[in-house]
Parts: structure tokens; sequence; C-alpha cells
């Protein structure tokens, strides 16, 4: 039996097959053609018309180069000359048509004839323009996210469904102090306190099987150096579009202070209660409205009632009162304690009636308890019998009133004492003096050491007063760092300054263990009686407004109070009111002053200068503002600003074709801080500025006093590229010969030097030695403050880089800049 022959397709059908065939590539969304070896279109498909607005029929017979552009075909070319060559090949990337432009994906396939020679190319154009911008996005979320991820205060960790660690910020290596590389190598389980872990894990568990989606925790991870860290904290699950679990999110804040605060204060109530239950006075505790709140069990024996029964009944119901001789009931002293804010004692033989009618002879002492403000919170009844001691009810009062961390005299009884010896004063007809004492820069201490160092350095201080004032003159802390002084008896006001002249050498002997280098100072503030005010509180204002002006003066002294001060400090906080309201507002400006190639004269940088402007007027002058910002700490969040808005503007006049780098003024408290390094790479990332295009402006004393970690931030920053100046150079006390450890690119002559050089032939001798040193150490020299012909003349004979100053622009705005560079 013969095979069957295949049947034949009929000419019909073939015809239709060729017409589906030809109607499917018409009316493609891609754009499908055939280009010959001579490069023209044999075949273009309707697309093209959509596409390029060209009638397909028009574009056979043209070449490539005259259908799409020479644009199109540099970008297209190199894969159709490879398919050409017989590869298959294919593009990605921007193709132009008229005024639009598409995000297209292309193929280029190779027809080749029976002998293998490439006849022609068909291509095929995909518009990917939709799906592009989605990635984009993508990755811009994703770049924000991982952004805020690694430069979060918090520390923040990404973690693998098996406990590897993703992704870590800088945040969570400092705190377990490990390099990032290095808890990448580890997971969980690793660095987890062992007594934590099954918590731990039991909770991911949870994460993992679907039970929730997030938890807190206290937990304890291991330091690199061994010891435990306790951490919060707060962790979620990442899912993908099936529900699985992808990672964990973890973020962890250090509580290890916290707890060991915690610890303390359990150990101090254990140790309080455990003191009031031992001791042999009975102590009764009320609230304000003389409810009771606590009785010990010396009390609960003498009253009959327990502390459970007794609690939130009225102390007269519990601690009830007769005179012994005439049986009458005697009128609760914690009630007038209370009312007068005053120790009250019992007087005369007082007899305590316990709950089941019998009567106890006993000793009472009363007072108001204070929290630190010197408010009164609440009272406190020490009795006994009258055989007891009252050593106990003294040790308590005595508790409310005095300071925990000094021991000296709180707030809460200053005005009483300061008041007591005004009227021995007027009795005796003697001057008496308030002294208003304030630490500088305390704030800086407690950030450079930490706030432990920083109650240790208070506690040094208040013994060295103590030691300065032998003849028991009142002393109390009335603020964090801030002490009051009482000096009874004067007989002149010069008395007063020589006192206060030894307080201040005593102050500055003060040493801290385990702290050599610090060294505190003190500005004092002076008001006498009669002279200023014959009231305490009247008293304390002046001088406390005495020592702000003190600290104006240039601070480590003392100034007397006068009625002009209270207008300076009304000034000062106007000041201050008006820098917090523009900040939060965004209103502060920057002007740029130009500074000139001192043998060109062309302008090759701008140093950006903070102004308070008001409808284009100055509000105020900076050398009113800047140092209320420094001494109110808005010098941080004001810092920051102009050093982001400084890089942002030069970042936009180098877009535009205006290469000028831009300097910027740091201030000590910024430079100091421990996160400076992470805020300035923060602020260069964000502008997108080359960090060469950014200059820090610091002060001799900056660089001069922070020893190794002034010197190794340096180096961090002058690696990053940003270039580094000394300001005001010659008014401070670096040496030249220090230049050579650190990595300083200039040097700024003060305007000081500037100003007497053509008139002051030894000022032109020393500043001519400081640049021609400072040129032998490669470093630039920049004069500011150049006013005259004359002085540039002569800064630029002398070896000046650049010159800076009211003859070559004042500080301006950006835009009037900017008109001057284009």
């Amino acid at each position: 039996m013969q095979p069957k022959e295949p049947a034949e397709v009929s000419p019909s059908l073939e015809t239709q097959a060729q017409e589906w065939s030809a109607r499917m590539l018409r009316g493609a969304p891609a754009l499908l053609s055939y280009i010959d070896t001579s490069r023209c279109f044999v075949y273009a498909n309707e697309t093209h018309r959509t596409w390029l607005g060209v009638d397909p029929a028009q574009l056979i017979g043209r070449t490539l180069i005259e259908v799409g552009g020479r644009r199109n075909y540099l970008n297209m070319g190199p894969p159709l000359e490879r398919a050409f060559a017989g590869q298959m090949a294919s593009y990605e990337g921007e193709a132009f048509g008229g005024n639009q432009s598409r995000y297209v994906h292309g193929n280029f396939q190779p027809d080749v004839d029976e002998s293998g020679a490439v006849r022609g190319v068909f291509t095929a154009f995909v518009d990917i323009t939709e799906r592009r911008t989605l990635e984009l996005k993508l990755q811009e979320s994703e770049q924000r996210f991982f952004g805020a991820f690694q430069h979060a205060a918090i520390g923040m960790a990404l973690i693998h469904p098996d406990g590897r660690f993703l992704r870590v910020n800088t945040a969570v290596c400092q705190m377990l102090g490990y390099r990032e590389d290095e808890l990448l190598a580890l997971d969980i389980t690793a660095i987890t306190h062992p007594d934590d872990l099954d918590t731990d894990v039991e909770l991911l568990g949870q994460l993992l099987s679907g039970q929730r989606d997030s938890y807190q925790l206290e937990k304890r991870n291991f330091h690199k150096d061994g010891h435990a860290v306790h951490l919060q904290l707060s962790v979620s699950v990442v899912r993908d579009e099936h529900r699985q679990p992808r990672y964990f999110v973890s973020q962890a804040q250090d509580i290890s202070q916290r707890k060991a605060f915690e610890e303390a204060l359990h150990r101090e109530r254990e140790l309080a209660e455990v003191t009031l239950r031992s001791i042999g006075d009975a102590v009764i505790t009320t609230d304000t409205e003389l409810r009771v709140t606590s009785l010990n069990p010396i009390a609960e024996a003498m009253t009959g009632w327990t502390s459970a029964e007794a609690q939130g009944r009225s102390i007269e119901e519990i601690f009830q009162l007769f005179d012994a001789q005439t049986g009458q009931a005697v009128a609760n002293p914690l009630r007038a304690a209370m009312e007068r804010n005053i120790i009250a004692d019992l007087v005369g033989r007082i007899l305590l009636r316990h709950r089941h009618g019998f009567d106890t002879p006993v000793e009472d002492s009363s007072a108001p308890i204070h929290d630190h403000a010197g408010n009164v919170i609440g009272g406190v009844l020490v009795f006994h019998d009258v055989s007891e001691n009252r050593a106990l009810a003294l040790k308590m009062i005595h508790l409310t009133q005095h300071d925990t961390l000094t021991g000296l005299p709180n707030r809460s009884q200053l005005h009483a004492h300061i008041a007591h010896a005004l009227v021995t004063a007027t009795r005796r007809q003697q001057r008496a003096a308030v002294l208003y004492l304030d630490v500088d820069r305390f704030k800086q201490i407690n950030e450079l050491y930490g706030h432990a160092d920083g109650d240790r350095a208070l506690r040094a201080l208040s013994a060295q007063l103590r030691k300065g004032l032998p003849n028991g003159e009142l002393i109390s802390r009335f603020g964090d760092d801030e002490f009051v002084v009482m000096l009874p008896h004067l007989g002149s006001a010069g008395e007063v300054a020589s006192r206060c002249q030894i307080l201040i050498a005593y102050c500055q002997e003060t040493r801290v263990p385990d702290i050599p280098e610090l060294a505190l100072r003190v500005s004092m503030g002076i008001s006498l009686f009669p002279d200023d005010a014959t009231e305490a509180e009247t008293l304390v204002q002046q001088a406390e407004t005495a020592m702000y002006a003190a600290k104006a003066q240039g601070q480590h002294g003392y100034r007397f109070f006068t009625a002009s001060m209270s207008e300076r400090t009304q000034a000062r906080r106007k000041i201050e009111t008006a820098l917090r309201h523009m900040l939060a507002r965004q209103e502060l400006a920057l002007h740029y002053q130009p500074k000139v190639d001192a043998q060109s004269g062309r302008i090759v940088g701008a140093e950006a200068l903070l102004r308070l402007l008001v409808d284009g007027r100055q509000l105020y002058a900076p050398d009113q503002f800047i140092p209320v910002a420094e001494d109110t700490g808005l010098i941080m969040p004001i810092g920051a600003w102009v050093l982001r808005e400084a890089c942002q503007q030069a970042k936009r006049w180098r877009d535009i074709g205006i290469d000028l780098p831009v300097s910027v003024n740091v201030s000590p408290l910024q430079f100091q801080h421990a996160d400076f390094y992470a805020w300035l790479d923060a602020v260069l990332d964000e502008s997108g500025l080359e960090p060469g295009q950014l200059e820090l402006e610091l002060t001799e004393r900056m660089v001069m006093s922070g020893g190794d970690v002034t010197t190794e931030l340096l180096q961090r920053i002058k690696q990053r590229g940003v270039r580094l100046s000394l300001d005001d150079f010659g008014t401070g006390y670096c040496s030249l010969s220090y230049l050579k450890h650190f990595p300083i690119d200039a040097l700024k002559i003060d305007r000081t030097f500037v100003r007497d050089i053509t008139t002051d032939a030894d000022t032109a001798t020393i500043t001519q030695a400081i640049i021609a040193m400072a040129r032998s150490l490669h470093k630039d020299v920049i004069a500011e403050g150049v006013e005259t012909l004359e002085q540039g003349d002569l800064l630029r004979r002398a070896g000046c880089s650049q010159l800076q100053g009211f003859l070559y622009g004042v500080p301006m705005p950006a835009s009037a800049l900017e008109a001057l560079l284009v």
C-alpha cells in the first residue's frame, strides 16, 4: 500500500494566510521593518505612521539616516552593523521622532540566503517608555529609602529570614562597635545574649508564620568588646507578592543608659523602702490634699492602721492628736506646714491616739515635700515617742531643701535666706550682694564628655565654690549649671569685686578626675543691696542679667548690674525670638562676598554669610545674632541650614555653567558635635555638589584645642575632598609650625592686619612674614577686609593667592553675584 501524498494547501488558503500575516504585521504595536544591504527600507509596517507621522509607503527605498536622522543612527547604528555582520543584536535606549522621544527596546535579526550571506536585516522596536519610567521611579524610591536607612539616627538593619544580616546602617555599627562588613558576616544568634535568644527567635518565628506582622522587644546584644548593650527593638516583616517573608526590618535604640538609671532608681527605692521599714521612727506621707499615701511599719504599729487601709484617707483620721493636759484635740501640724510652706513641730505634751483607743506621747516634725523646681508635691510627718530623737526627721527635711547632686541648698529656700540676710544688712546699715554664676559653654561640655562627666564637673565646681567662701556664705544651685551666692555684711563694691576675683580663680582651678584637660570657667553677674534693689527676687534677676552681660563681653569674668543691661537683655530675647521665628519659617538668607584672584582680579570663589533680612533690610548684624545663637544652641540648626543652602546654591551655579566654589564658616559647637561628619556627608550627597567646590572656614582655636579627635576629623573631611581654611589667622594662638600637622589648604589673614598694613611698618613686616612662611608650607593665603588699592597691591606683591573685601565686592544676594559672572 503506497503512502498518501501530503495534502496540498489550496491557493485560496495560502493567499488568505498571507493576507492574515500582512494584516498582523501592519497592525502590530511594534515598529517592524526590513532593511537591505544598502541600508534602505524595503518594508515598514503601519506603526511607522503613528511613531514618525509618515506614510510607511513613503519610507520604501529611503535610507535609515534620511528617515530616523543622524541622532538615532548614532545610537542604533552599532547594533545594526553587528546584524549586517551576521550577529543577532539589540538596542535599548532613547529613540527620537520629530519633537517626541521614546524609550525603546529593539532587536536586529540578520536575514541570510542559502549561502549564508546577509541580504538584509529584520528590525523590531517596542515602546517601553512606561516601563522605563516605572523602573526609574522604583530606583529613585529605593535610593531615598536606603539614604534614609543609612543616615537614620536610630539603628536599622535588614535581616534575612534565616537570621543573616543583609544590610546595617551606621548607627547600628556604632552601637555595637562593629564595622559594616563584620556585621554582615554574622547573624542575630551570634550577637544576642543567650538569655534573650529564645524570646527573640520565638517572635521571629511568629512573623515567619504570619501570626503577627511586627513586634517590640527589649533585649541584650553583645558589643564587639564583649559587654552587653540593652536595646529597644521594633521588628516588622516585609513580604513578597505571594505573602512570603522577604526580610525583616529591625529598628534599634540603645537604652543601656536608661536601664542603668532604672536599675539605680530601683536600688534607691529598695534602699528607701528598707530604710523606712527599718528605722525606729514612724513616717507618714501625704499628697497635697493631705490624703495619706504611705505609712512605714512603725507608723502602722503606732496608729493601728495598715498602709493599705490608710491610703487615700484624711491625715486627721489616721493621725489623731490630743493635748496631754486638757484632752482637747490638737490641729495636725502638717496642715500648717503645707499651707505656709514651713517646717512645723508639735509644741507641748502631745498624745497620739491609737485606732483602738490607747494614747502614746509623741514628738512630731512636719514638712512639705518639694520637687526640683521648689513646688510643693506632698507632705511628710516623722514622729516618735518622747524617748526617741528627731534625727531622721531632720534628715528627711534636709533632703527636701538641698540639691541631690552637689549637696548645696536648692532654690526652694534661696529667696527666704536672701530675704533674711537683707533684713540683717538693713539693721546693720551694710551692703549685701547677690552673685549669679554660670559655667561657660557647659552645653558643649555635656556634648563632648557626656552628662555623667558633666555632673562630676558640677560636683567638683561646687566643692571649689565652698573653698572660695570659707565664712559659710550661702551658695545655692539655682539651675543646671547656674549657682547663686549671697554675700552679706559688705562694706563697699570694691570688696565685692575682690571676692568675685577669688571665686573665679577657685573655679578656674577646678579639676575633674580622669579629665585633666577639662578647665571650667565661669561668668558672673553682681547686683548690690540696696543700690540696685531691695527685694530678693529682683536682686537675683538683676544678677542674672549682669551675668549675661559678662558672657557677651567675652565670658570668664564678672559684671556689676546697671540699668542699661535690662535693655540689652530684652534685646537678646528679641534676637532669640527672631532667630527661632525665621528658622521655623525658612526666612534666613545667605549673601555671598566674592573672592578674587590676586593676580588677575577674576572672581574665583565666594564666602557664604548669614543675614537676617526683613523686606530687604538687615534686622540684626551678625555680631549681634551669632553670639545669641551660640548661647541658646540655635547655632546647630542654623549652621546646618547654612551649609545645606550654600551647597545647593553652588550646585545651581554649576548646573548653569558657573564654576564658583563656596566657603562656609563653621561654628565650634557644630564642628565638635559627634555627628558633624555625617551631616557634612549627607549634605554633599543630597545637593550633588562636588566636594572640591566646598571650603569650610574654621578658627584657630577649633583646630588647636581638639586633640587627636579633631585631627582625625580633619583628615576624614580632607579625604572626602572638601577644602579647609583657617579663618582670622594671626589673632589666635596657632603657630605656623603646627600647620604641617593639619590638612589645611588655606589661611585667611585677619582684617586687623590688612587694615594697618599700609600705615604701620611692623604690621606690614609681620603680615609679609606670615604670607611667606605659609607659602613655603604650600598653603594658599587669602586676605580679607581689603578696602583700598594700596592694600591690595601690597598683599599681591607679598604673595597672597586671593583677596576679599569691599574693594572687590560687598556681600550680596546670589542673583547679584550671578549677574557679575554671566
